[in-house]
């Protein structure tokens, strides 16, 4: 049994599990929520994808959460495959780990290899790629979430993306939807991006507005051209994207921002920050 422990735990989230789970607790309440949402039973389950920041949880934890208290009223899928940028630069251009389990200070994970190899089928960019995996954060740091509100009910297959294009984007998220058609997967994209960076908050808020335009219309290669025309540093338009077709696919007609915020909301400091967005798409 191979495990892939924890990149992440010590710097973006806290590594002792109780400090984790307080820490997660005081996230929910923040937002007026009375300690960890339980997941629905009955939830209709028409959220298809979700869009979630990946900075520290000091910083974006807050939007992050916001995402997951919509996810935990929707029900309980079977399987969240994550999306995230690559970092690092190592590793192939459309990595998947090949772990058994992933580790976080909350347990284990289980990865879902039988829809890994559907998407695979479908997608032939994506290689088992460890490399990509070891240092990178911006799929663990969405995990905690996900135990945190589900427990150990659900696998994952966490994807790194080291080319990020509308075309590469949407053949994979084509893919991941005919894969979860072909083995009847309960499934939910979760698309790993933080926004702007680095920029005054005023137009950081200005950029990002532009860019979720086309995001919440389910738009690929608008949000593409936003971002070239407004040279909006938005960490992970790909994972967007494919995000974005997957719940084009499965019915979706427009995403739904739950939250949006910038580090000065922690920091206090206006004159550089880096924006942060929770978008659900239901159908």
């Amino acid at each position: 049994m191979r495990v892939r422990k924890s990149a992440a735990a010590g710097s973006f989230y806290p590594r002792a599990r109780e400090e984790l789970l307080g820490l997660l607790r005081y996230l929910f309440s923040s937002l007026g929520i009375e300690g960890i949402p339980s997941p629905n039973e009955s939830g209709a389950r028409r959220i298809k994808s979700l869009l979630s920041p990946h900075a520290g949880y000091v910083y974006s934890g807050r939007t992050a959460a916001a995402g997951y208290s919509k996810m935990a009223e929707d029900g309980i899928p079977e399987t969240f495959v994550i999306l995230g940028p690559n970092h690092t630069g190592l590793g192939a251009a459309f990595s998947v780990s090949s772990a058994d389990f992933w580790e976080t200070p909350l347990g284990e994970v289980e990865l879902d290899k039988e829809l890994i190899s559907a998407i695979q089928k479908h997608f032939s960019d994506l290689s088992f790629d460890d490399l990509a995996h070891i240092s990178e954060h911006s799929v663990e740091v969405q995990i905690p979430f996900l135990q945190v509100v589900f427990g150990n009910r659900f696998k994952i297959v966490p994807i790194v993306m080291g080319v990020q294009t509308p075309e590469s984007s949407i053949s994979l998220g084509k893919a991941i939807s005919i894969a979860s058609e072909e083995l009847k997967r309960d499934l939910v994209v979760i698309a790993s991006s933080d926004m702007s960076h680095y920029i005054p908050e005023e137009e950081a808020r200005k950029r990002d507005q532009a860019a979720l335009q086309p995001i919440t219309a389910l738009d690929v290669h608008g949000l593409f051209n936003m971002i070239y025309k407004l040279g909006i540093s938005m960490c992970g338009p790909g994972p967007a994207s494919v995000a974005m077709t997957h719940a084009k696919m499965k019915g979706v007609k427009r995403g739904e921002l739950v939250r949006y915020s910038t580090s000065a909301e922690a920091s206090g400091d206006r004159s550089l920050v880096v924006g942060y967005a929770s978008v659900v798409f239901r159908e």
